[in-house]
């Protein structure tokens, strides 16, 4: 049982809630007289000196996370074997119980939660710290539906020594991202898969991949592609569903490049939704002191009611009148068909005996038959197509030689080749310069290139000559990316897309992101919009200026390559290596 008061200074009221990892009371800060939540880890964590290496250290980096779609926290500590967080209380309930009471929220509450959770990761991400457990009930939503995420204990900061045990995989099956499904340290890119999982669950009310346990679930994250949302909600529009969706993709290469631009594509969904859902709605209701407090339990009697039916009114007289005259006309076609098949399948029959097998009904019928044809049936005239060689050629040249020689191309399993690079025909059958008089199939392989090879963990934290050397010698095709980095020495390798460990074919191209310290590139701004620029210098952890508005006085010859109101220049200029934080000026045109 836990002692009344933490360290005489934090008083447990109740308990708000409990998980597999703690227990969560209401509490007060009897120091700063301020309403708190506490959690305190469960026994059986509190005795795993391991786990708890980890928690102190990943909590108090969480700690100095400060952001307002981020429950704050105030403080770790102990009290004999009682481990615990103090973190701000949030007057609200999580996302969870939300989407159990109502089962789908309105569209544009989600895309408002959504965006918000996407730039609190963001935030998190920027400071080298992945959540690893974003799912429903780590977020909270207060009354006037402000989102905040919460549960960084379990987070992984790039600051952190501890690794996790060998197949020990952070995160909750129901959310968890296809490479820690397979046992890959997660990204944050991680944190987008779950943040999309989270989205499809509050916008259809159930969840992407369901099974009898937990290895069953992990494994459709890994290959099974989620139902359509719209099959569940109708009222989410494709553009919307598509990007989930995108969230969702096997691939972290595929979904959105950062939190961030999650956040951005999530709010342009937002401007352009049909507003015809309001917001859950709040209401007050007494508490226990005798202060009001607002519950989101009454916001259900302001949730949109269902559309009724559309009926159509009584029809008119005259309007039964012709509706009477479509039935009678209904019934004489009916009729006509009827007796039609009853004629008209012994005539046929009689027909196809000939003359001589019956006398004739009268002249016409007579006429009839004397015209039909009882010959034998003539053979068809053999078409004969030559098979052209597609081997070799990509999939589009091959159905373009295909379709030239008449015949309908069908794609085999695809299969992997030492030989024949990805993309290009293996082999085919018919094969090559072959007659087919019967069927006009051509069925063909494409090749997935050199199966088998793996991305090594080795090259993390390698000089950029020896990952080269390292991956060359496996023949991929490799790009170095420079790229930021508190934590990593410059010019050592930070991660590799794919992530390492990722079975991948010679042809599959490699980016590997070698730090270039606790610096930056000035982005390539030319061209670009003054909003554009100033984008691309926050997202390269730089610091807009301002904005000198150039004409063609001072830009010269450039005058005539860059058009009015983009970027023509920049200071310190693109392609620099200048510390974090640096502040970026830049040139626009303006007219003349």
């Amino acid at each position: 049982m836990q002692p009344k008061i933490l360290n005489q200074r934090y008083e447990i009221e109740e308990k708000i809630g409990d998980g597999g990892m703690a227990a969560v009371y209401r509490g007060r800060d009897i120091r700063l007289n301020r309403v708190v939540a506490i959690k305190v880890l469960h026994a059986h964590h509190a005795t795993d000196s391991n786990f708890l290496q980890r928690f102190n250290h990943e909590a108090q980096v969480a700690a100095n996370l400060r952001h307002p779609s981020i429950v704050d926290i105030y403080d770790v500590g102990r009290e004999d074997r009682f481990h615990y967080i103090v973190m701000e209380f949030v007057d609200g309930s999580d996302l969870k119980s939300l989407i159990l009471r109502y089962k789908q929220l309105p569209v544009q509450q989600v895309l408002q939660i959504g965006s918000a959770i996407a730039e609190g990761l963001d935030a998190a991400h920027q400071l080298g710290m992945v959540h690893r457990d974003v799912k429903p009930q780590n977020i909270m939503v207060t009354h006037d539906s402000t989102a905040k995420i919460t549960d960084f204990g379990i987070a992984k900061s790039g600051l952190s020594t501890a690794q996790t045990e060998t197949g020990v995989t952070f995160g909750t099956a129901d959310y968890i991202s296809p490479e820690q499904a397979r046992g890959q340290s997660a990204t944050a890119q991680s944190d987008i898969y779950a943040l999309g999982v989270t989205i499809y669950e509050s916008l259809t009310g159930q969840l992407p991949f369901t099974g009898d346990n937990a290895v069953a679930v992990a494994i459709q994250h890994v290959s099974s592609k989620p139902p359509p949302i719209r099959r569940h909600n109708p009222n989410v529009s494709p553009a919307l569903e598509q990007l989930i969706m995108r969230a969702l993709a096997k691939n972290p290469a595929d979904r959105p490049s950062t939190a961030k631009e999650f956040a951005r594509l999530l709010r342009a969904q937002e401007e352009s939704e049909v507003r015809d859902t309001a917001p859950l709605q709040p209401r007050r209701k007494p508490t226990n002191n005798g202060r009001s407090s607002t519950s989101i339990s009454g916001s259900i009697r302001n949730m949109p009611p269902k559309r009724s039916t559309i009926t159509s009114p009584l029809p008119s007289r005259a309007g039964r009148e012709f509706g009477g005259f479509l039935l009678l006309m209904l019934l004489l076609t009916l009729a006509m068909a009827v007796i039609y098949l009853l004629f008209m399948g012994p005539l046929n029959t009689l027909i196809q005996q000939g003359p001589s097998s019956v006398a004739p009904l009268n002249t016409e019928t007579v006429q009839r038959t004397a015209s039909i044809d009882t010959s034998a049936p003539v053979a068809p005239t053999a078409v004969v197509r030559n098979v052209p060689d597609i081997r070799g050629q990509t999939e589009a040249n091959a159905l373009t030689l295909a379709a030239q020689a008449g015949l309908n191309a069908v794609a085999a399993p695809a299969q992997s080749s030492d030989t024949v690079a990805r993309g290009l025909v293996i082999e085919q059958r018919p094969a090559p310069g072959a007659s087919d008089n019967t069927d006009n199939t051509l069925v063909y392989v494409i090749s997935l290139g050199r199966a088998g090879l793996t991305i090594p963990d080795s090259v993390i934290g390698q000089t950029v000559e020896s990952a080269k050397g390292t991956l060359e010698s496996l023949g991929l095709q490799i790009t170095f990316v420079n790229e930021s980095s508190a934590l990593v020495a410059a010019g050592s390798v930070i991660r590799t897309d794919p992530v390492v460990g990722s079975k991948i074919t010679n042809t599959d191209p490699v980016r590997v992101y070698v730090s270039i310290g606790q610096n930056a590139s000035v982005p390539v701004l030319t061209g670009t919009s003054e909003a554009e620029a100033i984008d691309l210098i926050t997202r390269a952890g730089l610091t807009y200026g301002a904005t000198d508005y150039q004409d063609c006085t001072k830009l010269g010859d450039l005058c005539d390559r860059i058009q009015v109101g983009t970027v023509a220049s920049s200071d310190p200029a693109e392609g620099a290596l200048v510390p974090l934080g640096t502040t970026v000026n830049i040139g626009v045109r303006q007219d003349p």
